[in-house]
């Protein structure tokens, strides 16, 4: 036998081997009948290269439908576990995040309203809108963001859920510019009642009984500090009250409107940065008229505290925070809903509260800061009752 035969009947041979049945099982399954008959008759013929080209084309074939079904496998079960993860982090990441922001803002208002006694909350809240209002439409023209077409349609829908926002807002700046950062913060868990009741009679969202008794603990502790209360004033807290309803007003319309408000829209949709932008716009000509109405202007104009640069830096940062606590509490909200969005500003209030005195030197007798601490633990009370 010649050695250029051997040579042929070895690659025969080799193609028939137990290690490339599952192959060539492969490229017979999957390849074109009239593909199959040239091969074939090349193997008759005894043709050593096209018997190498067969069993490679082969081999690669296996391998790469392989990979694509490992591949799909492996997509699926990245797409599964982002989901999962998404879902799991979704709303502890926004709620982190408008615990900062909201922590944040309440320093630095009080900043600007007492440390500086700028007396003109309105204007404040003006110029903190229109900072959001700057940056997000900068944004924008540079693609950074998208947001929703502004219609007539959509902003008569949106109206009820800015004058409660401005309203929010100036309400919380006079309540802080007349009371301590502690006893606004121990205040503000009458919110979670209201909201709680607002759920209950608008959304028919009951809660059990563990919830009704944080609920009732908040009552207490908010009495409570209010009586032992070193620099109570009464126009403060008057504030204070006034902005716990517009507070859980404000989540609650918030949460009902926003089907509406998307249906209003030319795409169907109204995603979170359109919602802030439409709060900040709508929100400046509403302050402007507030602002001439009580005379705000008259008093700007005249302050000595806006020729100090450092004023306006902190303003600004306000602005700022004034921003992301407006995304990370839609976002937040859109997350979990409104009772989870107030209990969690309630639990925000303990770091809050603790360096509202250690940076303000607010007075604080025994009574009122075991007042204080009773209100915070009612809050985390309230959190785990309402997990349960």
């Amino acid at each position: 036998m010649s050695v250029e035969f051997r040579s042929e009947c070895d690659d025969i041979e080799e193609a028939k081997s137990p290690s490339n049945t599952s192959v060539a099982a492969v490229a017979v399954k999957n390849a074109d009948a009239s593909v199959y008959k040239i091969i074939h008759g090349y193997l008759k013929q005894k043709n050593n290269s096209i018997i190498r080209v067969a069993a490679n084309v082969a081999r690669k074939a296996a391998s790469n439908k392989l990979s694509r079904k490992t591949s799909d496998v492996f997509d699926t079960l990245i797409q599964q576990q982002q989901s999962k993860w998404g879902n799991k982090t979704g709303p502890l990441l926004s709620g982190i995040c408008y615990c900062i922001a909201s922590c944040s803002m309440i320093l630095l208002n009080k900043v600007v309203l007492s440390s500086y006694n700028f007396d003109a909350g309105i204007s404040l809240m003006l110029y903190q809108n229109f900072v959001c209002v700057v940056i997000l439409l900068i944004l924008e023209l540079f693609r950074v963001i998208t947001t929703e077409e502004l219609t007539w349609k959509l902003i008569k829908v949106w109206i009820p859920v800015n004058l409660i926002f401005i309203g929010m807002l100036v309400t919380g700046m006079y309540s802080l510019k007349y009371i301590n950062v502690a006893m606004v913060t121990i205040l503000k868990n009458m919110t979670n009642i209201i909201t709680a009741v607002g759920e209950l009679y608008i959304f028919r969202k009951g809660h059990n009984k563990k919830v009704w008794a944080a609920l009732y603990l908040m009552i207490v502790s908010a009495v409570c500090g209010g009586i032992t209360d070193l620099s109570f004033h009464l126009i403060g807290y008057t504030w204070q009250i006034l902005n716990c309803f517009l507070t859980a007003g404000y989540s609650l319309t918030l949460r009902r409107l926003m089907d509406t408000a998307k249906q209003s829209t030319k795409s169907g949709s109204l995603n979170e940065v359109s919602m802030v932008l439409l709060n900040n716009m709508l929100s400046i000509p509403f302050a402007i008229i507030l602002v001439v109405i009580f005379d705000e202007w008259e008093y700007v104009c005249q302050a000595e505290v806006i020729r100090e640069p450092m004023f306006w830096v902190v303003a600004t940062a306000s602005g700022l925070l004034g921003l992301a606590i407006s995304f990370s509490s839609v976002w937040f909200l859109h997350q979990t809903g409104p009772t989870t969005y107030s209990l969690v500003g309630s639990l925000n209030k303990i770091p809050i509260s603790v360096a509202g005195i250690l940076l303000f030197n607010a007075p604080v007798s025994v009574e009122n800061f075991c007042s204080i601490v009773f209100g915070l633990f009612a809050g985390i009370f309230f959190a785990k009752a309402k997990m349960s």
